[in-house]
């Protein structure tokens, strides 16, 4: 698969947007969908469905089995040491309000600690606020740096004996910093303390290794890795999944029920209460397999020269600021223009083709830090080019114009 050629497998880039060719930098948001998958949920629908796990017919035994090969490649594609260690969710911010709510059911009390960071989206901070009204827990935060980025030494400072829990993300969708999780969760777990991180945006451009990360909880939201919405994954490790209670009660996550009784269903089923979202989960094994074909280290090369070429670009286009400077950072490019607010350079640029995306991101608290209110971003997929960041440079020099910047 020739990833120069990538975006001949996105059907949605045959179309016109306002009578332009789609230039679409909103991947941090949610990404295209290759015809591969596409065609596989059309093709569960018309030829294979069926509910998964409840019936011995072919059709059901058939889609149960399509269903947990999704869950072993994910188990490989991650590196898990076991299979029964991947559940499926509705998506990431369920599988992080899953982590929280069973935790804290088990292991935690008024007075605890939660340590998070100015970097999370909200999906990785309401959750543990609710805990903070509910139980009186505590949260923290660990500071960002002048470039943007979380130390080592940040996270460090921050912790007390009363943390019961570090929730982090790898890769921050405004500045784009990549955190060291593995040097995190080695001085987590020195100290006793789970970690819980935020994988969504490091999925689609990071090699994956729990093996090596050794993290506790890992989130992740399939729509952003070329997959289906309505899906997400949590890795946890087998201990934790087995100490924690269910998060939601019904059908398929039960082994026993009596009137005066409940026992439940061995692990994943556990966690999978009720029908689940069966298509998704059986196309994302097309998304697992369109990535693998690519392959990680390509799209890694890949995105890495056109976030060198983008910020170049932008950091010579005068009254345009880059939101953020981190050592190591992601396929992220944020920024603001001097005088223009971004929802309108977000309207300007959609007139010409160019899709980004304009707000706080869902990361308001890093936004107060720094001053704004909202920024610009354009972020990075397989099927950007350097015409792309082109196309961007020149419908951002367009919006000066018309504002007269």
């Amino acid at each position: 698969m020739n990833i120069d050629n990538i975006k001949k497998e996105f059907p949605i880039f045959s179309n016109k947007i306002h009578n332009n060719d789609l230039v679409y930098l909103d991947s941090a948001n949610s990404s295209q969908k290759p015809l591969v998958v596409v065609n596989r949920i059309y093709d569960f629908y018309t030829k294979e469905f069926s509910n998964v796990g409840r019936s011995v017919h072919y059709l059901s035994v058939a889609a149960t089995n399509l269903y947990e090969k999704t869950r072993s490649s994910v188990q490989k594609y991650l590196n898990a040491k076991d299979k029964n260690e991947i559940v499926f969710t509705k998506g990431a911010t369920e599988a992080i309000n899953l982590v929280a709510s069973t935790f804290s059911q088990e292991f935690l009390q008024e007075g605890d600690e939660i340590l998070l960071t100015e970097l999370e989206h909200h999906s990785n901070y309401v959750p543990w606020h609710y805990l903070r009204k509910s139980k009186g827990v505590k949260i923290n935060f660990a500071e960002i740096d002048e470039h943007g980025d979380i130390s080592i030494e940040n996270i460090e400072k921050k912790i007390t004996p009363n943390t019961k829990m570090i929730a982090i993300t790898h890769l921050s969708n405004v500045t784009g910093a990549i955190l060291p999780i593995k040097e995190i969760t080695q001085l987590a777990h020195s100290k006793g303390i789970p970690v819980m991180v935020d994988g969504c945006q490091s999925a689609p451009h990071m090699k994956l290794d729990m093996q090596d990360l050794d993290c506790d909880f890992y989130a992740i939201s399939c729509h952003k890795m070329y997959g289906p919405t309505g899906l997400g994954i949590l890795y946890a490790k087998k201990k934790w999944l087995d100490n924690l209670p269910p998060y939601q009660g019904g059908g398929g996550m039960i082994n026993e029920v009596k009137k005066n009784d409940i026992s439940y269903s061995e692990l994943p089923n556990k966690f999978e209460a009720g029908t689940m979202a069966t298509a998704q989960v059986i196309a994302f094994d097309e998304s697992i397999n369109f990535l693998n074909k690519i392959g990680i280290d390509n799209i890694i090369s890949h995105e890495k020269k056109l976030l060198d070429y983008g910020e170049e670009i932008l950091r010579k286009n005068n009254s345009v600021k880059l939101i953020g400077n981190p050592q190591k950072k992601g396929a992220v490019l944020s920024f603001t223009i001097d005088g223009i607010h971004p929802h309108d350079i977000a309207t300007i640029l959609d007139e010409d083709g160019v899709a980004i995306r304009a707000g706080h991101h869902c990361c308001q608290i890093l936004h107060d830090k720094l001053g704004l209110t909202a920024s610009a971003r354009a972020s990075l997929g397989v099927y950007n080019n350097k015409d792309d960041l082109d196309k961007l440079n020149e419908s951002i020099n367009n919006c000066k114009k018309i504002f007269n910047k």
